[in-house]
């Protein structure tokens, strides 16, 4: 089994996901927003590029959530930040989301045979459901500006090393990959120290956002793997 790492959205195109499975990972914050969500008993996410297109998609009973330039859209329901969307607001509720990098890396991935969300707060749930395809893994980080953002490259690395433990087969990775796995096992004991280094870390932070930073950095709180169905993305069932 490949396992390839792509450091930015706009690095790779959607046709070199045909026959694989594409893991989004945008630790902040969409993914992580996205897990929390439906985690929270949220029916379905739909992903969308643009704000316009979040309005035209919106229907009576649905929530418009997402960010651009890191806060709230005006007009929406939620803004982009994990524990916004809690059980008592989404339960049983079809978001339509859009964010400036996390919802454009799922749009590309929809070529994929299989489209999986992952961030720290899923990795060893989301590790698991990808080795489990048994098909090559792209794990597609968004990052942040058209770059590579050290966050999502710290969870590429861990999931590159859960899925070496959950793969029935030896798996053999790209040189990112393989720099990526060596980048979290040099921080993986300060996690949340070198995401808020980064420079999403530090833009948090200005905001007064640390309770986002630190809500995105635990890793493996929930077992929750959002997976793409046509447009919408649901929860796949807990594997044992």
């Amino acid at each position: 089994m490949q396992v390839q790492v792509y450091s930015s959205v706009n690095e790779v195109s959607s046709v070199q996901f045909a026959n694989k499975t594409v893991v989004v990972i945008d630790v902040l914050r969409a993914t992580s927003t996205i897990i929390s969500a439906l985690a929270a008993g949220a029916s379905c996410i739909t992903p969308v590029g643009t704000v316009v297109e979040a309005k035209a998609a919106h229907r009576p009973g649905d929530l418009l959530g997402g960010e651009r330039f890191g806060r709230k859209i005006t007009g929406f329901d939620l803004g982009n930040s994990p524990d916004e969307y809690c059980e008592d607001i989404v339960k049983n509720r079809r978001i339509i989301f859009t964010t400036t990098n996390g919802t454009r890396a799922l749009h590309k991935a929809m070529r994929a045979d299989c489209v999986l969300a992952a961030a720290l707060l899923n990795a060893s749930a989301c590790a698991k459901a990808a080795a489990g395809q048994r098909k090559d893994i792209v794990l597609l980080c968004a990052g942040a500006h058209d770059q590579f953002a050290v966050e999502d490259g710290l969870c590429a690395g861990l999931l590159i090393k859960l899925i070496q433990s959950f793969s029935p087969a030896p798996i053999e990775t790209d040189d990112l990959g393989a720099a990526m796995l060596g980048f979290y096992r040099d921080g993986a004991s300060n996690v949340r120290e070198v995401i808020a280094s980064g420079v999403t870390g530090r833009k948090l932070l200005k905001m007064g956002l640390k309770k986002d930073l630190e809500a995105c950095c635990q890793i493996d709180k929930l077992n929750a793997v959002p997976k793409l169905h046509g447009d919408c993305l649901t929860l796949e069932p807990a594997s044992s």
